[in-house]
Order: C-alpha cells, then structure tokens, then sequence
C-alpha cells in the first residue's frame, strides 16, 4: 500500500504550520533557526547535491558534528530519495573507508575538523572509497573539498521535485561493531515513520517540549529523537560533545523539558562540583538507554526529583523496543518497562520458545519499525530477522505483568561452573561502592571453572584496594558471582553510545583468573 511517507517532507510540513516556530538552537555556533528557515537551507543542500548529479538512491555520508548542518543535511537530500549515511566521527581513517566502500558512499559533506582523516581516504583512491564530491564546512577547507556554505548560496529554496517514498531506503548506520566489523543498518521513510508513532503512542512527548540532544547524532538514540522533534514540533537544542557542566547549565538557560543520555553521562553529571547550583525545575523527565542503568543512578535522581525511564532499544529496531513510563518507574525501579504501542517482545530460549516469567533469556523483537535489512549482508539479516522477528542478542527477563528487564549482552555472558553470570549484575553491585566511580566485568579463563568474573575499576578514592572491592561484592552477591579478582583503570572504554568495550578489556586482561 502505498501513503507516500516522506520523513525529509516532515521538515516542510511543520515549516508550513509552525513557520516562526524555533526548530532549534545550535549551541556551539550560536545560531538559532526557525522551521521556516532550517526547512529552506535543508531545500539548498538537496539541491546543491542535486546539481552535482547525486539522485535518488546515492548514497550520501555525513561526517558532521552534531549541529544545524546535520539536520538540514539529513532532512533535505532524503526529501529526493538520497539515502543519508551518518558516520561515526570518532572512528580512523582506516575504519570510515570500510564503511563508505561498503555502503558505496559518492558524496561526503565533513566538517573542516575532520579533513586530515579525510584526507587519509582521498589518499587511499578507489580502496578507500567511492567519493566523487567531497564537501567541506568551514572556511579552512583543503583544496579537493566543495564548500558547503558557497554550494548553498547558488541553490534556490524551492521543494525537490522527484521525491522518496514509503519503502525507499532513508539511511544506512553502521552498527557499533564491538564484536566485529559494523553493518550497515537499512531503514526506509516506512520504518521510521512507525518508530515515531510508537514513540509518540507511549513516550512521554508534549508538543512544546525542548529537547537537548546530548548524544551523537550519528547514533540511533539521537537520530530518531531529532526527527521525532522534527514530527512533532518540538525545539531542539544541540550540544556538539557532551560537558556535564554544559549539560546542567542548558537544562536551567533553555528550560530544557526531557533529554536522552546513556548511564555513563547520568553518573557524569551527578560527579559536577556543586551541581546543585543550577535550576532544573523545567525538566520533566530523563530517558536513558544504550546500557543497563544502575539502580544506584535512578536512586540518586529520584533524590533530585528527576525521573529518569530507562529505555530498551537498537539501531536495528530504529530505537524503540520497551520502555518505563513515569507511572512505573518508581515501583518498577530498574526495569526497562514493557514493550511501546506497535511494538511486541518476546523472551525464549535457544530454540526460539517462550520462557516462563522470570526466567532469563534471548529477548527478540517484531514491529513494523524494525530494520529493512543489513545493507548486502543477506546472510546476516536472516540469522538476525526470523520469521519476523528481530533476535536482539541481548539477555533478559519478564515479569508476569510484562515488564521487562535487561540483563546483558548473551555475548558478554559469563559461564563459570555451568553456572550463567551476567556482568551487568555484579557491575549494579560494584557502582554501589561510594569509592567506584565507573566498572566493568569481564570474563577470564579459568582452568577450575571455564570463566571467571574480573571487576574493572575506575577509583573515586585513591586508596581503594583490590581486597576494598571484593569484600563488598561478598554478601552482595551468590558465591559464583563473586569477581575472582579487581584491576584498576583510568577510564573504561565506550562505544559512542555508551556501551562498554568489553572485548578491548578481554584484550587487556587477558587472563588467567586467580583462583
């Protein structure tokens, strides 16, 4: 059936109801812009793509920061069925050529920041991409790369003609790759147009929110609440890089209304000195995601007066996937709620069945908003998508009512004894310790037991020891969950979105557990 579902027209749309309306405010430039003027400069870039020959179905990457160029860029050429590719701007040259060539990018619009990373891909020629325009923002631009600015100053503001639609492809983002290499994640304007009803059909959205963007917006859990906003006619205020500091001060100067931020960046604010100074009674809520959030987290908010609902989601499912509502998320702490409006989950096991309440197990996901497909990849797409349904990886239980709670990655799963442990658990415990500023657990080899849990560390005290951490895991936790050992570290390392990089702590403790 075809509705002729445009998401870049949904810029145009709110231009033409809410033109005055501020649509959103671009922190690190100063800029503000309304819906009428962020709509015409999204017109230019489409048609300034346009008149370099790139049509619908080219796919077109963004190495941006988090700002006005990202919006107009995503909503403008996606109008004329141009599939958009945000990339991850933390990445190496080497890592970004293996996404553009896979996804069969020929145009990149970059932030002048980022030109030596691309210039290492230029130098790589046809292996590291397939690049015919190279499109700068900013003044200092090297010699290959099209301005941005000037492009858009020939280009009228006029609607596109030829237009997407329905089941065309919006955009590709590559998943995070902490198992492998990335994938290339396939969404159509019909996929994302049914993420945003099943967030406004159970979210806690109000049509004069402001909503601080807080992560990249090459990430799911950005993306897909800017184009919420976007749907809705909310005003969006974009931080460049998350400052907790920042964070505070924004939510008091802009009268910030609801925000998304990961676990880690929830502990980071409560860590700014004298955070208290600010004024944060505009916001109504805090929605995190991407990991399991201690319950310790949700506690010291509460203390606040600030809700935070913790959200389940992946790039696959377009963002939604379960979800705490403001009335369950006191009594229900630490669940990650039940399933939004269009959507349905499951828990099974190995073989695809139905596990009774409480039981942990895979949990897989159906809605009409899951992903197309991984993009070339059909073997991986069927492994992922059976029958319908989305098999997510990741552990969980269900509780009678059907709520829902994540326990961890089935691939970060420990097996020691026969027994199953879940990190996530033991990291809950460890985060509880005044002393512990961040954690992971890991397993190691263990010639007694298979694996062996190892608690990772970042100290908040300096003289906090091996023997401090173990001792208040003791009691805490049943015998076999219990770390072996302790290290200590200066940062845990995370994805973009937050998640721990458990392989690279596999890598550098390696093993064998003490015994």
């Amino acid at each position: 059936m075809s509705t002729d579902i445009n998401i870049g027209d949904f810029l145009a749309t709110r231009a033409f109801l809410n033109p005055d309306k501020e649509a959103l405010y671009d922190v690190v430039s100063g800029d503000r812009f309304t819906f009428r003027e962020a709509n015409a400069r999204a017109n230019r870039v489409c048609a300034a793509l346009g008149a370099l020959g790139v049509g619908k179905g080219d796919r077109v990457a963004l190495l941006v920061y988090n700002g006005h160029e990202f919006l107009e860029s995503f909503f403008g050429p996606s109008k004329a069925g141009m599939v958009i590719m945000p990339l991850n701007w933390r990445l190496t040259a080497d890592e970004l050529a293996y996404i553009l060539k896979d996804g069969g990018a020929t145009s990149i619009i970059f932030d002048h920041s980022f030109a030596p990373v691309v210039e290492q891909i230029l130098a790589m020629g046809n292996e590291g991409s397939d690049i015919q325009h190279w499109i700068g923002i900013g003044d200092e631009l090297p010699d290959f790369a099209l301005n941005y600015e000037a492009l858009l100053a020939e280009q009228d503001d006029v609607e596109p003609t030829e237009k997407a639609r329905d089941d065309d492809n919006l955009f590709i983002m590559y998943t995070s790759g902490t198992t492998g290499n990335p994938k290339g994640v396939v969404h159509t304007h019909s996929t994302v147009m049914w993420a945003l009803l099943t967030l406004a059909n159970t979210a806690d959205i109000h049509m004069n929110d402001r909503y601080m963007v807080l992560l990249p917006l090459f990430h799911v859990g950005a993306l897909t609440p800017m184009i919420g906003s976007v749907y809705k006619g909310n005003t969006l205020v974009i931080l460049r890089n998350f400052d907790p500091a920042k964070a505070w001060s924004l939510i008091e100067e802009e009268r910030i209304t609801t925000t998304l931020a990961v676990p880690a960046m929830l502990g980071f604010m409560l860590q700014v000195p004298d955070f208290q100074r600010f004024d944060w009674s505009s916001l109504r809520n805090i929605t995190s995601g991407a990991a399991p959030l201690p319950v310790t987290t949700i506690n010291a908010y509460l203390d606040l007066g600030i809700e935070v609902h913790q959200v389940y989601g992946m790039t696959e499912t377009c963002g939604p996937a379960c979800l705490i509502g403001a009335d369950d998320a006191i009594h229900k702490i630490g669940s990650t709620g039940k399933s939004f409006f269009h959507t349905r989950v499951r828990i099974v096991d190995e073989a695809g069945n139905d596990l009774p309440p409480g039981e942990a197990g895979e949990i897989i996901v159906r809605g009409p908003h899951n992903m197309k497909e991984y993009w070339n990849r059909p073997d991986a797409t069927a492994e992922t998508i059976v029958d319908g349904w989305l098999h997510t990886g990741d552990v969980a239980v269900m509780d009678e009512e059907g709520f829902v709670t994540i326990q961890d990655r089935i691939k970060d799963m420990i097996i020691s004894g026969g027994e199953n442990i879940y990190p996530a658990e033991i990291e809950n415990v460890l985060l509880q310790h005044p002393a512990i500023v961040d954690a992971a657990v890991i397993g190691q080899d263990s010639p007694k037991w298979g694996e062996s849990p190892l608690a990772v560390v970042v100290k908040k005290e300096a003289g906090l020891t091996e023997s401090d951490v173990l001792a208040h895991c003791d009691g805490k936790l049943a015998r076999f969950k219990l770390p072996r050992g302790a290290v200590f570290v200066d940062e845990i390392p995370r994805n973009p979105s937050g998640k721990i990089l458990k392989r690279v702590l596999r890598e550098q403790f390696p093993g064998p557990a003490p015994e």
